[in-house]
């Protein structure tokens, strides 16, 4: 199974499944120097973690991180780092009663087509617990780019049918769902509890921006830096759609309202909108990186569904077990880590653009 890595110049493996005894990442590429401690990756990780509101699974993974090499008195070597932590509390029970049946929505028809094989317990490597390694690894991607006072934050911009109207950035780590808008997000919580009580899940969209990115990052034809940074939303699991900048509500405008016009301020040349995002062509223009991801609702539901068995006879499922009712407030993490992965790469890559 190839595809666990990603990145060029900072790149990161990630291994493990759902249900095994540990999961992990491996970075190589991390220059030599950085001071990192392991409450640094643990403050990220405990974000992601399940059981951590009521409005997330209730399987209790503590996701203690052990840092196995990479970092000697306090700082990063240079070598590749390791880090792992340990599955603590997986119950298989409940995949072994469906492990011939295709639940709607997940892989195990696609990782029966293309392997002949695959690991039931919890989608193996198709589980959202795979971005353990990604998250930790994006802790440390984060430490490195708030070197060049770049930072990235994202937040839940939608559930269901509810979007958030105000803006306090201050709320976000405040309520459960990491919505910035106080009053919406005691109705998004109402609405997540009420799906999980019908059986059924939320889908949502997060917005990542980064701040501080210097113009120039991206390369422009293959890896565009606003493709990298797609690619990097778009493999994390549950994600069916990425915008950049306006997205999809470029579609609606004319030439004149979608431009962003290059003015003059306070000695440097900037723009008067950021419609863009961000990018311009490919390559960073300065202004703040601004992504929207969608999630789809999650696939495991409490609801009888038709599917069918491996030999394609009709059946009935039923997808019992601990499961997230909506994944958003676990994606912002995990959107976080990925964007800081990409501009760490693309920030290292940079320096050998140019003398």
């Amino acid at each position: 199974m190839p595809g666990n890595t990603f990145g060029q110049l900072f790149r990161i493996s990630t291994w493990g499944e759902s249900h095994g005894e540990s999961i992990g990442v491996v970075i190589d590429g991390c220059p030599a120097g950085l001071a990192i401690k392991p409450e640094d990756i643990q403050k990220e990780l405990d974000r992601r973690r399940t059981g951590q509101s009521k409005v997330t699974t209730t399987r209790k993974e503590p996701d203690q991180i052990r840092i196995l090499s990479g970092v000697f008195q306090g700082k990063t070597t240079g070598s590749p780092i390791a880090m792992m932590v340990e599955n603590a509390d997986a119950d298989s029970s409940k995949y072994e009663l469906i492990k011939h049946l295709y639940r709607p929505g997940h892989a195990d028809f696609t990782y029966d087509m293309k392997y002949g094989f695959r690991d039931y317990r919890g989608g193996g490597r198709s589980s959202a617990r795979e971005t353990v390694g990604r998250v930790a690894a994006g802790a440390i991607a984060k430490k490195l780019l708030a070197r060049h006072k770049i930072k990235v934050f994202a937040y839940t911009r939608q559930i269901g049918d509810l979007v958030a109207q105000n803006f306090n950035y201050k709320e976000i780590e405040k309520n459960i769902v990491r919505c910035p808008d106080k009053k919406v997000a005691a109705e998004m919580v109402e609405a997540i509890l009420q799906a999980r009580k019908d059986g059924d899940s939320l889908g949502g969209v997060i917005e990542v921006i980064a701040q501080g990115v210097p113009a120039g990052l991206g390369e422009p034809v293959f890896d565009r830096l606003d493709a990298d940074l797609a690619k990097g939303l778009m493999c994390l699991p549950a994600v069916k759609g990425v915008e950049v900048g306006l997205g999809f509500e470029a579609a609606r405008l004319r030439g004149s309202e979608a431009n962003d016009v290059f003015i003059a301020k306070d000695g440097k040349i900037t723009t008067k909108t950021n419609h863009a995002g961000g990018v311009l062509g490919g390559i960073s223009n300065g202004n703040d990186i601004v992504l929207r991801m969608v999630v789809k609702p999650t696939s495991s539901i409490n609801r009888e569904q038709d599917t069918v068995t491996q030999k394609g006879k009709k059946a009935k499922i039923r997808v019992e077990g601990r499961h997230d009712p909506c994944v958003a407030p676990r994606a912002v993490p995990m959107a976080e880590a990925m964007v800081a992965l990409v501009l760490i790469d693309h920030l290292l890559r940079q320096a050998q653009a140019k003398l």
